[in-house]
């Protein structure tokens, strides 16, 4: 049974995180340069994308809930630029701003339909970024359905154990994308959503089924997690809960891109939750957005219409 349009339409996910904006220039590769073994782009067109935290809310806000995002970003204009994309696309935002921070900018040079290279602008932040925004969080908590922590390991979330408990103390489910190898301070969330090399990182890598699904079960009872999903490209997706663990297999189709298929997957299990739905049967929901994802060019989402058809 999915939810109807309407149902969803009130659904609000609140997605707290590392926030970055996706810069794109596309142009023409006609020789190569005089000065060094390397293509000169001549850049026709530039496009600027939500990236990171805010292409995660994006994702719930093009399936057809509300999405609310709280970030921090710096005095600069990759903040303004963030701020009016968020705009445009009807994503609510409560985005702090500190001079000392650098807003995250990822360019990415396309020649030939093809990237040519990453520019990355950021540094880390020497303080605990979201500590400030403890109140806004607060806040904002008694109006939505669901947490998402969208942690991209770029500073923002240091404080998330007290944000968890929060969350938790309010009764709502807390999802975690997480990073690094510490995944202590995830301890009580409702579920995280690993890929396979995220996953690596933390319990060893794994040779077989029986293996990764000890594993699996001893890394979400030591956190306190109610389940474990685990995200696996081709091999799609694996639950583990009390219950024990429960597969998708993949949505067989021609893959073109898989930039920000994760962002599109945990969107889509935190909106199902938001309306209610049991975790085994947003997993496979969100294995099939995953699954059309994928058949996009950069950073894409899927509507209603598209996941349900």
């Amino acid at each position: 049974m999915h939810p109807s349009k309407e149902s969803l339409a009130v659904r609000r996910v609140l997605v707290v995180g590392d926030v970055m904006l996706d810069r794109y220039w596309f142009g023409a590769v006609e020789r190569i340069s005089p000065e060094a073994p390397v293509p000169v782009v001549r850049v026709s067109n530039e496009e600027d994308r939500l990236g990171g935290a805010a292409n995660v809310a994006l994702n719930v806000k093009t399936l057809g809930a509300r999405a609310t995002l709280l970030s921090m970003v710096g005095h600069d204009e990759a903040a303004g630029r963030l701020r009016a994309l968020l705009a445009e696309q009807g994503v609510d935002a409560i985005l702090g701003d500190d001079a000392k921070l650098q807003t995250i900018v990822k360019l990415r040079v396309i020649g030939r339909s093809q990237q040519l290279l990453r520019v990355d602008f950021e540094k880390e932040p020497d303080f605990e970024v979201l500590a400030s925004m403890l109140g806004d969080f607060e806040q904002a908590l008694p109006s939505h359905d669901v947490v998402l922590f969208s942690d991209y390991g770029k500073g923002g979330l240091a404080h998330i154990p007290r944000m968890i408990e929060l969350a938790k103390q309010a009764g709502k489910p807390v999802l975690i994308d997480p990073k690094g190898s510490d995944y202590s301070r995830y301890a009580g969330a409702t579920v995280i959503t690993p890929n396979r090399a995220e996953l690596a990182q933390v319990v060893g890598a794994w040779s077989d089924e029986e293996t990764l699904h000890r594993r699996a079960q001893v890394l979400r009872e030591e956190l306190g997690l109610q389940a474990l999903l685990l995200t696996r490209s081709e091999e799609g997706m694996t639950l583990f809960d009390a219950e024990g663990a429960c597969h998708v297999p993949a949505q067989t189709r021609e893959v073109y891109d898989v930039t920000g298929a994760g962002d599109t997957v945990i969107a889509t299990t935190a909106a199902m939750l938001a309306c209610g739905m049991p975790l085994r049967e947003a997993m496979a929901l969100a294995n099939r957005a995953g699954g059309i994802v994928v058949g996009k060019f950069g950073t894409a989402h899927v509507s209603y219409e598209e996941l349900f058809a």
